[in-house]
């Protein structure tokens, strides 16, 4: 009582004792506030309302670095959805060259083939008129020396007799033939040669085209595989966070969307040979495979349970875990009571009404195996059997069943297993 009494004394000059009056109809009653009960008085507000300056200010700095968080991720996605689409538009173009050089490139070696087809038929030609020029002067000789021994003289220089005059015109007229003839196979020889040779050089710089445009073929497909590589390592990483198998992941998806269908047309094969770029491309294969993948893992996100249940302004409570010595399935998130809850993901409602220790509780199932639960309701909005998509109000915030509060109780399950529920918060804000 000593030491109290010393505190009042001291806190005399700046907190004078007070006295609150309290009077009725018969009697006068009153309270005396002492210095020392007046500081206790004014520390306790100030800490109660320092508290609430600290867990104010920490909520907005969540809420703006959320949105943050959010803007970027979606801005980066975009710009590589925007690259993708650069580096796929390239290809096709590349693709395309690819095909116009291949096609050059054939119609060159088929030019080439009809001048080597040309150049042996003129050899064959030059070949039998040699043959016929070489029997003609042995028919020639023949005849000259039948002359002479029919006339049985030789000329007086002591050369063989002239010939007859119709048959040095016979032999005359088939000599000029055959030269016209040989000249005619000399030139279209040499003609063919040379187009020949325009021709293989025209092959040759096609060629190097080809060689170009394969080459940056393969660089465009190493920034493609890069690409989808960059897309689809994260997305894996992501599920099995949440617990999910990404295999059997993409099997039950790509069971759901096997679809195919329309008319069956004759097929067509290339006779451009193998430089121009198609499906049976190893490569290409492999980078169909892996933007089929890409495109399997956004119908996954889609149908998982990513968004947020809440969109107004609210206060983590308690987290998922152990709590109390038992085990907290999901988390809790306070608001004022009749704060809007809204689903996290395409759905049927297979539960709506009260649960023990829930209160007022509405169950999702969701596909991909997973079911999403909203406990603490005051009010439900939907009903067993409805169909709901991502972000539609199910419900209003409350303080039904077992609760010290206004909150919500949110829990994610996969496969009938709790899991925690900011697992797949904190992937949200990497796909929303």
């Amino acid at each position: 009582m000593g030491i109290t009494n010393r505190l009042n004394a001291t806190l005399e000059r700046w907190l004078p004792e007070q006295r609150l009056f309290l009077k009725s109809e018969k009697s006068a009653r009153y309270i005396r506030l002492r210095p020392l009960t007046q500081l206790t008085a004014l520390g306790g507000a100030a800490l109660v309302f320092g508290w609430s300056i600290i867990a104010s200010s920490l909520l907005i700095i969540g809420t703006v670095s959320e949105g943050s968080s959010r803007d970027t991720t979606a801005r980066a996605q975009q710009a590589f959805e925007i690259r993708l689409a650069a580096l796929s538009a390239e290809r096709d173009t590349r693709a395309a060259e690819a095909a116009a050089a291949q096609g050059r490139f054939s119609v060159a070696l088929d030019q080439v083939s009809a001048m080597q087809s040309q150049l042996l038929t003129s050899e064959n030609q030059r070949r039998e008129l040699e043959a016929g020029l070489s029997a003609v002067q042995n028919k020639l000789h023949d005849t000259t020396l039948a002359l002479h021994s029919v006339k049985g003289q030789p000329a007086e220089d002591g050369s063989p007799a002239p010939i007859g005059a119709d048959r040095m015109s016979e032999l005359s007229v088939a000599l000029d033939i055959v030269s016209g003839e040989l000249k005619e196979a000399a030139g279209a020889r040499l003609r063919a040669e040379t187009e020949a040779t325009d021709a293989r050089r025209e092959a040759q710089e096609i060629a190097l085209d080809r060689d170009r445009i394969v080459a940056r073929n393969d660089a465009l497909f190493a920034q493609i595989e890069d690409a989808v590589s960059l897309s689809t390592d994260p997305m894996d990483k992501m599920f099995r966070r949440l617990g999910l198998d990404p295999d059997k992941l993409l099997r039950t998806v790509r069971a759901g969307y096997s679809g195919t269908g329309g008319p069956l047309e004759p097929a067509g094969y290339s006779t451009r040979g193998d430089a121009a770029i198609t499906q049976d491309d190893p490569r290409v294969k492999e980078i169909l495979v892996s933007l089929d993948k890409v495109n399997t893992y956004r119908i996954a996100v889609d149908k998982l349970p990513l968004a947020m249940p809440l969109r107004s302004a609210f206060r983590y409570t308690s987290p998922y875990g152990s709590r109390w010595g038992r085990r907290h399935e999901g988390i809790d998130m306070a608001g004022p009571v009749g704060t809007s809850v809204f689903s996290t993901a395409d759905g049927t409602v297979v539960y709506a009404g009260w649960m023990q220790g829930y209160g007022n509780l509405i169950k999702i199932e969701h596909e991909l195996g997973t079911e999403t639960r909203y406990g603490h309701l005051s009010k439900i909005r939907v009903k067993v059997g409805q169909k709901v998509s991502r972000g539609a109000q199910i419900g209003d915030m409350g303080n039904t069943g077992r609760s010290t509060g206004s909150h919500l109780h949110y829990e994610v399950r996969v496969n009938g297993q709790s899991v925690d529920p900011m697992s797949f918060i904190k992937a949200a804000q990497n796909v929303f």
